[in-house]
């Protein structure tokens, strides 16, 4: 039996999921090509679909002839259909693929998804409740901290979108690497701790799970003095993404800038009007 894991699990989630497949016998499978070829892959595939979603799909095709893989649970914003129901979508446009099944995060949740996919693979309850006693401490988050919000001689930016793209050091990565040379201190959404976004995000209970989480996240950084300026990040072509963070850009109290993120992009234009904005520099001036 071959299970992948693909997404942006996290260290700690993609260890919980691994050792509990161990447990039961599985196989890990893994993509075999560079993150490059598999974007293309994906986009080849889906050429005017999302970022990550592509790279998502490059993912499934790269994995081989695995029986089934699992996904993080995307947190949906409003007509997010992607988001909402990706392991039903995506065999609709691609046939062939293998199953696909996408599991919760939070770690009491995820504990659940285990013990019935066990079971289901299975059929040995001895054997899934010993796998998933040994996995367990790897499902529990580390204490949640705040990050440093303040970086000396360095201006701080919240940065706020998908987790599905600010945790993927393939699809961020290169947005990453633009921060110091520009003087700033980034502070990632995914980074906070979770409770406390979670507290904040109660107000809001009506609303998509990715709305909720991202106003959370908003709430619990634009308050803080330390935060200069807030960066909206979104993946290309994610028409979904981009209408709910235009909407919080616009009642913004602090400067703002909304971007787009293509892997392999060059264009960094709002990122540097947004760090000339939050250091106080004015615009003609580089």
């Amino acid at each position: 039996m071959k299970v992948g894991l693909i997404g942006s699990f996290g260290a700690r989630p993609r260890a919980f999921w691994e050792a509990f497949l161990g447990g039961l016998g599985a196989e890990v499978a893994r993509p075999a090509l560079p993150a490059q070829d598999v974007y293309e892959l994906g986009r080849q595939s889906l050429p005017n679909e999302a970022a990550h979603v592509q790279y998502l799909l490059g993912q499934v095709l790269a994995s081989g002839q695995s029986d089934l893989l699992l996904t993080p649970d995307l947190l949906p914003v409003s007509q997010d259909a992607w988001g909402e129901a990706l392991a039903e979508l995506l065999p609709r446009r691609i046939s062939g693929l293998p199953a696909l099944q996408t599991v919760p995060q939070e770690a009491e949740a995820a504990l659940s998804a285990a013990g019935e996919l066990g079971q289901r693979l299975i059929h040995n309850p001895g054997v899934v409740r010993l796998a998933l006693e040994r996995a367990r401490p790897l499902s529990q988050p580390p204490k949640g901290e705040m990050p440093p919000l303040s970086v000396a001689s360095r201006a701080t930016v919240a940065v706020l979108g998908p987790p599905v793209l600010l945790s993927d050091d393939y699809l961020s990565g290169p947005l990453r690497l633009q921060f110091a040379g520009l003087g700033l201190h980034p502070v990632y959404a995914t980074d906070l701790p979770a409770a406390q976004i979670e507290e904040r995000a109660e107000r809001f209970g009506d609303a998509p799970a990715g709305q909720r989480w991202l106003n959370g996240a908003q709430g619990l950084l634009e308050g803080k003095s330390a935060v200069r300026g807030l960066l909206y990040v979104y993946p290309a072509r994610d028409t979904a993404w981009e209408r709910a963070l235009s909407r919080m850009a616009r009642a913004a109290r602090k400067p703002d800038a909304l971007l787009a993120i293509e892997p392999g992009q060059h264009d960094w234009d709002a990122l540097e009007r947004l760090a000339r904005q939050v250091q106080g520099t004015p615009a003609g001036e580089a």
